[in-house]
């Protein structure tokens, strides 16, 4: 795990014997769409932001054609990465995780990108596996579970894959993330799957039926989350949905005149309402869709492909409610981070 920032360039390392411990922590996130930051200082209940970065950097864009990450593709993660180190420096000392996901996983040129990276920002990103990631999102949005719910599906929508993590939370005890009873890697996200159904002139509807079906297929296939049926079809389930995808979707739902987090974070939405959402914006062109506040220029050839994924998830595993998180992986990351700290210090005091 890298944990502190040298000087850069240079590799990040970890604080060496004797140094002061840090004074905050940091989560760095490249996905397939978005290269992602926050940093943050502890407190008694958790922890405050102290800075935050987002930009879309499309590092998989054409991958899922050539298996390989282009090269403007990676100048474009580099120049965010090279945002993040800085960001980092500033707060040293400071204990950084970074983390890969989806396009650096399948691309064949993802680990001699990964060392691109470390060589030319200092940052060495780690590449982890789907089932982290899963663990993470849960981990990062688990205080926004109904506590009088008896199950939950956590939905993070990638730019490269889904990540689905069904949780059973019958005899639920402590206050941390409940373990995870399934979880599902579909290697499909919003940027995979616009790529794979590009958008057409002409009837619409076939076209985002194609899109929902390529998502409902593999979703439907998995049965080790069989056992947890019955709470969902009892209504006693919800799911929380984590992504730029369905954050925008709720951004456009609450008609906000720019992207509030406060707003959008926490929001409830039935079934209906996300129907609706939909058809609304379905109804609008390419151009019509960038110019929605809470959706723009970069996202605007994306946010249908992500209410595709979000439309075959809930056809499968019918939710009457949704839970909205735009927070999930970084978060995750913070936590873990911070926990790893804690377990340390009690260590040491026992000694």
């Amino acid at each position: 795990m890298a944990e502190a920032l040298a000087a850069l360039p240079g590799p990040v390392r970890g604080p060496r014997r004797g140094a002061r411990g840090p004074t905050h922590f940091a989560a760095l996130d490249l996905g397939t769409n978005n290269c992602r930051l926050l940093i943050a200082a502890p407190t008694a209940r958790g922890f405050r932001i102290v800075d935050a970065y987002s930009r879309i950097v499309r590092l998989g864009e054409g991958l899922s054609q050539s298996g390989r990450l282009s090269e403007a593709a990676m100048e474009r993660a580099l120049a965010a990465l090279r945002v993040c180190a800085d960001k980092v420096r500033r707060y040293e000392p400071v204990r950084l995780r970074a983390i890969a996901t989806q396009a650096c996983r399948s691309a064949e040129n993802g680990l001699e990108f990964l060392a691109r990276v470390e060589e030319r920002t200092g940052i060495a990103l780690n590449i982890i596996t789907p089932r982290e990631e899963a663990q993470l999102s849960v981990a990062g949005c688990f205080n926004l579970i109904d506590s009088g719910a008896e199950a939950a599906l956590v939905l993070d929508v990638g730019g490269g894959s889904t990540e689905l993590a069904w949780l059973d939370l019958r005899g639920r005890r402590g206050d941390g993330p409940p373990p995870i009873a399934a979880w599902l890697s579909v290697p499909i996200g919003v940027v995979t799957l616009a790529e794979r159904f590009p958008e057409a002139e002409g009837p619409r509807d076939a076209w985002f039926r194609d899109m929902v079906e390529a998502v409902r297929s593999p979703v439907a296939a998995f049965a080790a989350a069989e056992p947890l049926r019955e709470l969902f079809t009892a209504g006693r389930s919800h799911l929380i949905g984590t992504s730029g995808a369905i954050t925008s979707l709720a951004g456009l739902h609450l008609e906000l005149p720019r992207y509030d987090r406060s707003k959008v974070d926490g929001l409830w939405m039935s079934r209906a309402e996300c129907e609706a959402v939909r058809r609304r914006l379905a109804a609008l062109d390419a151009r019509e869709r960038a110019a929605q506040p809470c959706i723009g220029p970069d996202r605007a050839d994306l946010v249908l492909a992500g209410a595709a994924i979000l439309e075959a998830v809930q056809e499968v595993w019918p939710c009457e409610r949704v839970r909205v998180a735009d927070r999930g992986l970084r978060e995750g990351v913070l936590m873990s981070l911070m926990s790893d700290r804690r377990r340390r210090g009690r260590r040491r005091r026992r000694r």
